[in-house]
């Protein structure tokens, strides 16, 4: 168990440090033109959190103490798939998902 007073001070470190990185893009380049390089790289960013958060879980499921599961790879495989081939999100999401749940039924 951690101490308390480590606790709280992990938790506003954390804070601090985190208000920091968000003063250095608001408040010190707000008002700031960004070069056309950056604003390319940044319209990348939402597109890789989601596999980042993702990627993880697949890799190394908790739900199998971190064996790889064929029905979470199949999963994101199918997942993968239709979002290429089709370019609908919710299509890709649901197929996952339906993948997901099928092969967790069949495999037991």
């Amino acid at each position: 168990m951690i101490d308390k007073s480590d606790l709280w001070f992990v938790i506003i470190g954390l804070g601090v440090g985190s208000y920091f990185l968000r003063f250095a893009f608001i408040g010190l380049v707000g008002s700031r033109q960004m070069p056309p390089w950056l604003l390319r790289h940044l319209r990348y960013t939402a597109v890789a959190i989601l596999p980042a958060l993702v990627a993880p879980l697949i890799v190394w499921p908790a739900a199998t103490d971190g064996t790889l599961d064929p029905a979470r790879l199949a999963a994101a495989v199918v997942t993968l798939t239709v979002g290429l081939i089709t370019r609908n999100v919710f299509g890709a999401i649901f197929a996952g998902a339906l993948t997901l749940y099928a092969l967790l039924y069949l495999l037991g």
